[in-house]
């Protein structure tokens, strides 16, 4: 029990500070909606204000506004069918077995995405109320409206949401990642790794793609959050990466993946394929420590800026890392053939990543121009 109990409380984190904005924002907007149909429009149970006001306090100004017409839409119909079927049948279970049937197929039908599930859900509330009358649905629907313009407002006018510090963040996080593989797979060559450990590299090098993922999808709530935002100017400018960054480490990961993966390979006794000799190990060794660097460097220059002595160590670190590579193909004349194809795969691959790292038109996204100004 207290293993299982320490597997959930590890998972569990404390909510960071746009979780606990975009709570507090929702609260508000339900309590004010709650008050303005109680006091302007004197409803007894002003239940669809608060409800549409919650729904709406959405991710981005844009999506809020967008949901606001499919929630809209959604209630509009559940209403009415449900006020329908009770006029028609005068049984509410009668009315219930006529009206869900068809909201739920409506919500679903349509492409309105989660806000299907309002069109039965209301049915159930119009039916729980009991009151089918014309103004009573007038009433409902305006009740809707109101709430809908509230957390609309409030989404709005308060700390309205931008997510360019999360792409900023995990834009830093890609170089630091593969640095600390870099690291790993360096002291790993000088050592006698293991198919265990050489699988363990692999693993992590597979998990990259992931955060890759993560940035493009950042990028999408980031450019979404500037839709109709009224407030986005008012946030401090901070450095934030081109697109360009993403194809880069893109290349990056796609190198980390292939040399581990020979690594994997090499160490593996089901494999024919043989561990280069030492030697050359040594020498790809110092090269990945040296790549590790530059990684390194260029997480620190996104977070930080431009930095001269940053900059003059990553060339330094680049420049090592060219020459390890240069004694790491002498080594392609001595082995058998066997030997030479893992050798010869784990230098080309190396190549290819510091290509990739070099500044330039093909390289490094950062320091070629790519980066620029954001806001957060």
């Amino acid at each position: 029990m207290r293993e299982r109990w320490g597997a959930l409380t590890s998972d569990v984190r404390l909510p960071g500070r746009y979780q606990l904005v975009q709570s507090l924002k929702a609260a508000a907007a339900a309590a004010l909606a709650w008050a303005l149909t109680g006091w302007w429009l004197a409803a007894p149970m002003a239940l669809m204000a608060p409800w549409a006001a919650v729904a709406l306090v959405q991710g981005t100004v844009y999506r809020s506004l967008r949901s606001a017409v499919e929630l809209i839409a959604m209630m509009a119909a559940g209403t009415l069918l449900a006020a329908g079927a009770a006029a028609v049948t005068g049984n509410t279970m009668t009315a219930m077995l006529i009206a869900l049937p068809l909201t739920v197929l409506l919500g679903n039908w349509l492409p309105v995405g989660e806000q299907g599930l309002y069109a039965p859900t209301t049915a159930l509330f119009v039916l729980a109320y009991g009151t089918y009358s014309l103004s009573a649905v007038g009433h409902r629907l305006l009740e809707t409206v109101v709430g809908a313009v509230v957390g609309i407002a409030v989404n709005a006018i308060v700390l309205p949401p931008v997510h360019s510090l999360h792409v900023r963040t995990l834009a830093c996080a890609l170089p630091r990642d593969c640095s600390r593989l870099l690291r790993e797979l360096s002291e790993g060559l000088v050592e006698e790794y293991d198919e265990e450990r050489a699988e363990r590299w692999h693993r992590a090098a597979g998990e990259l793609p992931g955060a890759l993922s993560d940035l493009r999808a950042a990028r999408g709530w980031a450019t979404e959050s500037f839709r109709f935002n009224p407030g986005h100017r008012m946030r401090r400018s901070t450095p934030s990466p081109s697109e360009r960054w993403d194809v880069v480490w893109a290349q990056v990961v796609n190198r980390l993946l292939a040399l581990t993966l020979t690594l994997w390979e090499t160490a593996s006794e089901q494999r024919g394929l043989p561990r280069p000799p030492g030697p050359s190990l040594d020498d790809l060794s110092a090269v990945m420590a040296a790549a590790s660097e530059v990684c390194a460097a260029d997480a620190t220059i996104m977070e930080q800026g431009p930095d001269d002595d940053c900059l003059e160590h990553r060339a330094d670190q680049l420049a090592e890392a060219r020459r390890a590579l240069a004694e790491a193909k002498r080594h392609l004349r001595g082995p058998g053939p066997d030997a030479r194809a893992s050798l010869g795969s784990l230098v080309a691959g190396c190549q290819a990543l510091l290509d990739d790292l070099t500044p330039g038109e093909d390289g490094s996204a950062l320091l070629a121009g790519g980066a620029r100004t954001g806001r957060i």
